[in-house]
């Protein structure tokens, strides 16, 4: 029977009301269950890069891994649209700065400028590594290889390896060589030099390439085995004198120099290499991106330009060939290391 107090209107409302009173239960309950359960965790590449990205460079400011990591730097910044901050911890050949990104977090936000010597050399030379070169860390990039040069004050009386070597002959001990670090390739490049020669030579450590190219110019220490990129703006200043090339040929930008095998020890070769590296475990598609990036740079014709300029072979390989490289590299210089006796004091 029809309720004649009830507003047609009202009635039909409430019958509505009604009928939908279950369904709405039951939708509130789902939506409640819903909300309930966990968020599911943002992965760490979406909305990658959300903040600055530190850029370590393991040796002091004004060395080759300096000047190279602010050139890639810079344009990478420009690239993903967040500063890239380069940030030195130089000391122990590299491996100050390189543990430090060891034991980064593998978000995509730490890289580091890897060289010869904290991602191949070193393992094989410090009896006590804080870090393993392979396994602690994810490979991005290979910017380039480049040779070592002999260099010596412009002052200096000598002109060729033969003067060194009779020199060194002359005074056992005496005639010393400034490096970048122990383990480095400079060091390297002066310990196999000294071996293949059959002389002593002091060596003498410091935290990075300019202050022991300062201690060449201050005549601190008679010679220095230095990587192209920090000795060719002094040799074109007429400060250093250049006097071998430790590369398997003439640089092209120093035609006019021999290499050491040139100058009398046959079978001589050291050719460094600088690369970019990430903490193990960074996220693949980070890692892609960044690698496909800065092969890009390097490839641009502007970089590429200044690359050649100091005496870089432009590179751009990825992360796969990045890692055979260095898995090559960690095997090599272990046997040198080994067979010519290498030890730091």
């Amino acid at each position: 029977m029809p309720d004649l107090t009830c507003p047609q209107d009202a009635c039909l409302a409430r019958r509505i009301a009604q009928r939908l009173a279950p369904r709405l239960a039951l939708a509130s309950l789902a939506a409640l269950a819903i909300a309930a359960l966990p968020a599911k965790p943002a992965r760490a590449q979406d909305g990658w890069p959300a903040k600055p990205i530190t850029y370590i460079v393991p040796f002091a400011a004004g060395g080759s891994t300096d000047v190279l990591g602010r050139l890639i730097g810079q344009r990478l910044s420009q690239v993903l649209g967040q500063p890239v901050v380069i940030e030195n911890r130089a000391g122990a050949g590299g491996n100050i700065g390189s543990d430090y990104v060891a034991k980064a977090a593998p978000d995509g936000y730490t890289l580091v400028g890897g060289t010869i010597s904290s991602h191949a050399i070193n393992v094989s030379l410090y009896p006590k590594m804080p870090y393993d070169p392979v396994k602690n860390f994810q490979p991005v990039a290979l910017i380039g290889t480049l040779p070592n040069v002999l260099v010596v004050n412009a002052s200096s009386p000598w002109k060729s390896v033969q003067d060194v070597i009779a020199a060194a002959k002359a005074r056992p001990a005496g005639v010393s060589f400034g490096s970048s670090g122990n383990g480095t390739s400079q060091h390297l490049s002066g310990e196999l030099f000294a071996s293949m020669a059959g002389l002593k030579l002091l060596h003498v450590p410091f935290k990075g390439s300019s202050p022991a190219v300062q201690a060449l110019l201050g005549n601190q220490v008679d010679m220095v085995f230095e990587n192209s990129i920090a000795a060719m703006p002094l040799l074109q200043a007429g400060k250093l004198r250049a006097l071998a090339s430790t590369g398997p040929r003439r640089a092209p930008e120093l035609p006019d120099v021999p290499t050491v095998a040139e100058s009398g020890l046959k079978g001589y070769e050291i050719v460094s290499w600088q690369a970019i590296f990430a903490p193990a475990g960074t996220p693949t598609p980070i890692v892609n991106r960044l690698a496909a990036e800065i092969g890009k740079i390097i490839h641009e014709p502007e970089v590429r330009s200044r690359l050649v300029s100091m005496g870089i072979e432009p590179s751009g390989a990825g992360p796969a060939e990045l890692s055979a490289f260095q898995k090559a590299e960690v095997a090599k210089w272990g046997k040198l290391v080994k067979t010519a006796g290498i030890r730091l004091e």
